[in-house]
C-alpha cells in the first residue's frame, strides 16, 4: 500500500517537504504545485519525490468546468487543460477534478446538476481536455461526489463509455458515495460493487470515513478514518487485490497533528 496525505505537511523547501513523508513511512504524495508555479520549483519537488520513493498520486484542478458563467467556464477549462498537461509532465498517476456544479457553489448540490444536458456537457468538457492535451503519461479523472455525476458504479462506468478516450480514467472516493442506509450498514459489499466494477480503471483513492447520525431526517457526517461506519480496512484490502501499489491519500482534516493520528491509525489497522 501506498499510503499518503492531501497535506503537504509545513514544511519550507522541496527536500524537507520529501523527506517528512518518507519519515512517516509514506509512499505517496499529492502534488502541492500548479502548473502556474515556476517550471524550476516544479522540477525540484518532482526530484524530491523521485529521490524518496514517492508517488506522484494525484494533481488537481478543482475548478468548475461546468460553471454557469461561460466566461468562468472557459477559465476553469484552461486551468484543466494546464493541470492536465502538468500531471503528463512529472508522471502523476491521475490529474482529477469533479465533473462540476450548475449553480453558483463550484462542488454544490443543484437540481440542473442531473439533467440530460448537465451530462452531455460533461462529458464533451472531459473530452475537450484530454483531447487538447493528448495525455501519455497520466489519467484524467472524475472524483465521485454525492450530489452530482457518477452518482455511482454502474453510472461511472457509462461515464466511461460516453468520454471514450483511453487517458480517461476513474479517481474512488468511495465515501462519496455512501448516500443512503443500504450502502451505508451494507458497505463492505458496496465496496466490493465498486472495486469489481471500476477497479481495472482506478488510479488512485481518498481515505476518510462516514458516521450517519440518529437524527431526523437522515444526515451522514463526514470524518476521519477511525470514526465511522465505513470498513477501511476492508476497503483498503480490495483496492490492494487490484493494484498492490494503489495510492491511498487521507484528506479533509484541518491540521498536521490530525494527520499525523490519522496516519498511524492506518498504519496499525494494516499491519498483520
Amino acid at each position: 500500500m501506498r499510503l499518503g496525505t492531501s497535506s503537504p505537511l509545513k514544511h519550507s523547501s522541496p527536500k524537507e517537504w520529501a523527506m517528512k513523508h518518507k519519515t512517516l513511512g509514506l509512499g505517496t504524495i499529492n502534488f502541492p504545485l500548479s502548473y502556474e508555479n515556476d517550471d524550476a520549483l516544479i522540477e525540484e519537488y518532482v526530484k524530491e519525490a523521485k529521490k524518496n520513493n514517492l508517488v506522484i498520486a494525484e494533481v488537481g484542478v478543482w475548478r468548475n468546468t461546468l460553471d454557469l458563467n461561460e466566461d468562468a467556464r472557459k477559465k476553469a477549462v484552461k486551468y484543466a487543460v494546464g493541470q492536465l498537461e502538468l500531471a503528463d509532465r512529472i508522471g502523476s498517476r491521475c490529474c482529477v477534478n469533479i465533473i462540476g456544479a450548475r449553480g453558483p457553489r463550484w462542488d454544490g448540490a443543484y437540481k440542473d446538476n442531473f439533467t440530460k444536458e448537465t451530462w452531455k456537457l460533461g462529458v464533451k468538457t472531459i473530452q475537450e481536455i484530454i483531447d487538447e492535451v493528448n495525455p501519455k503519461n497520466t489519467y484524467f479523472t472524475i472524483e465521485s461526489m454525492p450530489w452530482m455525476f457518477p452518482t455511482g458504479p454502474d453510472e461511472y462506468l457509462q461515464l466511461l463509455e460516453s468520454v471514450d478516450r483511453d487517458r480517461f480514467a476513474v479517481h474512488m472516493d468511495i465515501f462519496n458515495w455512501i448516500t443512503t442506509p443500504r450502502r451505508y450498514f451494507f458497505n463492505e459489499e458496496f465496496i466490493c460493487e465498486c472495486f469489481e466494477k471500476l477497479g481495472e480503471h482506478i488510479k488512485s483513492c481518498h481515505l476518510k470515513n462516514v458516521k450517519m447520525e440518529d437524527e431526523y431526517t437522515l444526515f451522514f457526517r463526514e470524518t476521519s478514518a477511525g470514526n465511522g461506519g465505513i470498513n477501511i480496512k476492508h476497503l483498503i484490502e480490495k483496492g490492494l487485490s487490484f493494484d498492490e501499489n494503489m495510492p491511498f491519500i487521507i484528506e479533509h482534516l484541518n491540521t498536521d497533528e490530525e494527520y499525523l493520528n490519522s496516519v498511524t491509525y492506518i498504519k496499525a489497522l494494516m499491519t498483520p
